[in-house]
């Protein structure tokens, strides 16, 4: 989710992020971020002001997700429209005693 707030060059602040992801806690967005920086994947911005603002935008390689995110929200919305797919015989049900 956090990828998909910041593609298209993008800068969001921390506070921004937490409102546009209400459903995850303030210690896992930090946790996500700091993983996502060390993997260089977001840039943290550091102004030093008071208050302080803290903001992150999305790395070159951060960037180069983009299409491979845009081919999975395109599945994504592929899969929704069409039907289940049936159950197929060919694959037995490993916990079926039979």
């Amino acid at each position: 989710m956090i990828l998909f707030h910041l593609f298209g060059g993008r800068t969001l602040r921390f506070s921004d992020l937490e409102r546009a992801i209400p459903a995850i806690s303030q210690k896992m967005l930090v946790q996500q971020l700091r993983q996502m920086e060390k993997d260089d994947i977001v840039h943290r911005i550091v102004h030093h002001q008071v208050p302080p603002k803290v903001e992150y935008r999305l790395t070159e390689w951060g960037q180069a997700l983009c299409p491979a995110l845009d081919a999975l929200l395109t599945w994504a919305a592929l899969r929704k429209e069409a039907p289940a797919p049936a159950v197929s015989s060919s694959h037995p049900d490993p916990d079926d005693p039979a």
